[in-house]
């Protein structure tokens, strides 16, 4: 099972990986730490992460980036219809009203979703973990901002299934930040809650999270954010205010050359880190436009005196954290800055004036999510054992259910007959379950929408039935709502419940007892549950139960039980109810997986591509380097005519990569690389069999000399071998030692140039030939000596020869502890030192 945390950032993304020592942050194909977050379409493929960022700037109109602000948006947003102005690839609205990408590949005009382009980056993000890792990924923790909407978040969810990834858990990015924070903690308080704001300002937003801190846990209090208040904000002053500056002093005007734009966006955003840590930044663009050279110079105090409208939104978030947690600045003890957009000076000042405290960067800003959600990610593993911390998640937003009433009041009309009731109130713990009872006759419909969202307002809808109550009329129907762990809401069950009449052989009291307990624990909550009483969202109980409402659990569970006492015979019969889900902006089941597919189908492209760029440098490379070893390492096992053949031969093949083979297949390259080895494959291995011979000759002579002298010594370990076999190891070496002497001298009056007689595999044969006849022979073991039993004590020689005589005709309890005892000192015989042992003893 993969432990993999992935943060997916505007600008860039991070891997990490859990592993027994702790958690890394991966290195990808450039060795870097962070990816850039790009997907660059081509003529015959695509480039995503480093290789599209170094591909951006020759294809800027099919290079996508900042995907993290197009997902599970609407196109006529205020707030998208802003960042698109800024893009330099064309973003248009789709039949759903939900942007579409439109980029260049193949050859064709093509359209993405920006869920599909995410499913992309993802695949790269799961290839740089499965290169790392050695093994397959699918299990993950992805970080997401806590300002995602339930649409932003299935949308996560289905760029992770188009990569072939299963989340484990959508994680709050200032929660995997609080969470690689406090589990390294070793001295947090017991008893005391330890109270600390995390603000994280990243590429294009800024979240604000205080959470409490306790030993072994750790509890969200509050979070908040401005979801256009980042880094790049930062950019766009700089870019916005060299723009107008150059376009008076240069005459050139940038906003009309996407190139232009790009580079000067680039060169600012260096300036700004620059000016991080320095005074005062220096400008410098060759050939920005028009073939015109463009210098500038920027203060820092220039810098903030034009980003004061960013600064002053800085407050905003901070404000409404503490409001919303419930705490004054004097109660919040640490303050933590993480982030790529924190480094601003000026942001560190006003949050030092706010907290009236130093803010601390004990951690790595940009790389902090990615730790956190790895950790968040071995907790939810069985394969590793982690310190026990328990992350106690709230949800930012409000969610209510609304419904029509079973019965229109013809009085107050059909806008009084919607109902609605907050589900899950803002701050409500992550995962959660609540139970609603409804009262109907037949199928309905139930919305789920947000009540304090600038969003989308409207979630989903859930169609409820059919169903048909078995006496006719309103039957009871429990419906289960639950919040899960990715912050997504969704109807997870409905149940039909109904009283039908058994015979139970029972006395009345007992089935008024046994049916009083099985009411109460049919309408009471369980304890991951919460019964809804929506009569409260109404007023009124009477209208409730006309209305369809549902009453709260214990006054359910009051009113079974007396008319179960009354009735005892009567159990409750709970059927399954069908319930439909329609996504307003969400990707069907179906439609995901043509996008599964169509990913397939384009990484495969990808990996063609690929290999075939390998197979034409490999042709380039051959071409290169055996040109260059011709006329030095090879030149004394070629002849010049087939030097100067070869020589033509590979430089035709150089002129033809850059001409008509610039643009070929894989099989082409292959087969030209063949045709080009057919003449470099014998001189290669005529300098190879030159340079091998010497050694393997010497391992043959030494082979022959070593069993040569074992054969002809007089040692006393070799005299139980027979005379007779010790010659036939003698002929042997001395026929092996004829054959290489022979082949020696032949190989030796030949050229260097010439085809070899006498190969290093050839002599290798010999050498194992000749050792495996000799090796048995002179590796004889010497013939076990006879044993000579100890001579037996006095007075037990009569029950020694007794034993001795049954030995083979039944072997008495005696003789076969004898014998073990023989196979013990069979096992120990190596040791020479216990041999004398029992001569010794007797």
């Amino acid at each position: 099972m993969s432990v993999v945390g992935f943060d997916f950032g505007n600008e860039s993304c991070i891997v990490a990986v859990a592993r027994q020592r702790g958690i890394d942050v991966v290195l990808n194909d450039e060795s870097k730490r962070e990816t850039p977050a790009i997907v660059s379409f081509g003529d015959k493929q695509r480039f995503i992460g480093t290789a599209g960022a170094a591909s951006i700037m020759m294809n800027i109109k099919n290079s996508i980036s900042q995907i993290k602000r197009l997902i599970g948006r609407k196109f006529s947003e205020p707030s998208l219809q802003k960042d698109i102005q800024s893009l330099p690839f064309s973003v248009t609205e789709g039949p759903d009203g939900f942007p579409l990408v439109h980029v260049r590949y193949l050859g064709e005009v093509k359209t993405f979703t920006p869920t599909q382009v995410l499913g992309m980056l993802f695949s790269n993000l799961k290839g740089i973990a499965e290169k790392n890792l050695n093994a397959a990924v699918v299990d993950c923790c992805i970080g997401i901002p806590v300002y995602f909407t339930d649409l932003q978040r299935r949308a996560v969810l289905d760029a992770a299934t188009i990569a072939g990834l299963h989340p484990l858990r959508l994680m709050h990015e200032t929660t995997a930040t609080a969470l690689a924070y406090g589990i390294y903690k070793t001295d947090l308080p017991e008893n005391d809650q330890l109270n600390v704001a995390f603000v994280d300002i990243g590429h294009a937003s800024m979240q604000v999270c205080i959470a409490g801190f306790k030993k072994g846990q750790l509890k969200v209090l509050a979070h908040s954010s401005d979801q256009s208040l980042g880094g790049r904000d930062f950019d766009e002053v700089l870019f916005h205010h060299f723009a107008e500056k150059f376009k008076g002093e240069y005459k050139i005007d940038v906003y009309q050359n996407a190139r232009a734009c790009l580079r000067l966006r680039t060169a600012c955003e260096k300036l700004k880190k620059v000016l991080s840590a320095n005074p005062v930044a220096p400008l410098n663009i060759e050939c920005l436009m028009d073939e015109k050279d463009v210098r500038g110079i920027i203060k820092r105090e220039e810098f903030e005196q034009i980003s004061i409208p960013i600064l002053e939104r800085v407050k905003g978030p901070l404000e409404q954290a503490l409001a919303e947690a419930g705490l004054t600045v004097d109660n919040v003890h640490i303050v933590e800055v993480v982030g790529s957009g924190s480094r601003v000076p000026a942001v560190i000042k006003i949050l030092t004036e706010f907290f009236k405290k130093e803010p601390r960067r004990t951690m790595n800003a940009s790389e902090c999510v990615a730790r956190g959600c790895a950790l968040q990610c071995a907790i939810l593993s069985p394969t590793f054992k982690v310190r026990e911390f328990q992350v106690n998640e709230n949800f930012p937003f409000s969610i209510a259910l609304s419904w029509k009433g079973a019965a229109s009041d013809p009085q107050n009309g059909a806008v009084d007959n919607q109902q609605s009731t907050v589900v899950f109130p803002k701050g409500n713990p992550i995962p959660s379950v609540k139970a609603l009872t409804f009262y109907r006759s037949g199928t309905f419909s139930v919305d789920v929408h947000y009540t304090d969202c600038d969003q989308q307002a409207k979630i989903s809808t859930y169609t409820i039935g059919p169903f048909q109550s078995s006496k006719g009329g309103r039957a009871k129907v429990k419906v289960k709502v639950r919040l899960n762990l990715h912050g997504i809401v969704s109807v997870e069950s409905a149940t039909l419940l109904e009283e039908e009449e058994v015979e139970v052989p029972v006395t009345r009291d007992q089935s008024a007892k046994m049916e009083t307990d099985e009411a109460s624990s049919d309408a009471l909550p369980s304890s991951n549950e919460n019964d809804v009483n929506m009569q409260d969202a109404k007023g009124s109980t009477d209208a409730g139960a006309e209305n369809g409402g549902a009453e709260l659990g214990d006054q359910s569970a009051q009113m079974e039980t007396d008319a179960k006492v009354e009735a005892p015979k009567k159990k409750v019969k709970k059927t399954n109810i069908p319930v439909v889900e329609l996504v307003y902006g969400g990707l069907a089941s179906a439609d995901v997986q043509k996008a599964v597919e169509k990913e397939f189908e384009m990484a495969l492209q990808d990996r063609v591509m690929e290999e075939t760029k390998e197979k034409k440098n490999a042709v380039e490379a051959y071409v290169y380097e055996m040109r260059n070893k011709l006329h030095d390492k090879y030149q004394e096992f070629v002849t010049d005519s087939q030097r100067e053949e070869l020589s033509a031969k590979l430089q035709e093949v150089e002129d033809w990569l850059y001409e008509d083979g610039e643009d070929e297949t894989k099989g082409v390259y292959i087969a030209k690389l063949e045709e080009l080895k057919k003449q470099g494959n014998p001189i290669e291995e005529r300098f190879k069999e030159y340079t091998e011979r010497g050694t393997v000759i010497d391992q043959l002579a030494y082979c022959i000399n070593s069993y040569r002298e074992a054969a002809m010594s007089a040692d006393p370990k070799f005299d139980h071998i027979d005379i007779s076999e010790k010659q036939k190891v003698l002929n042997e070496c001395v026929e092996a030692e004829a054959w290489l002497r022979e082949k020696k001298q032949h190989q030796d009056s030949l050229p260097k140039h010439s085809t070899p007689v006498l190969y290093s595999a050839d002599v290798r044969k010999k050498a194992e030939a000749l050792d495996r006849f000799c090796r048995p022979i002179m590796t004889k073991p010497k013939p076990a000596a006879p044993e000579t039993p100890p001579p037996a004590p006095q007075g037990s020689e009569q029950q020694g020869g007794d034993a001795s005589a049954t030995s083979n005709a039944g072997a008495s309890p005696n003789r076969k502890g004898a014998d073990e005892t023989e196979v013990s000192s069979a096992s120990t015989e190596p040791m020479d030192t216990e041999k004398p042992e029992p001569s010794s003893a007797a």
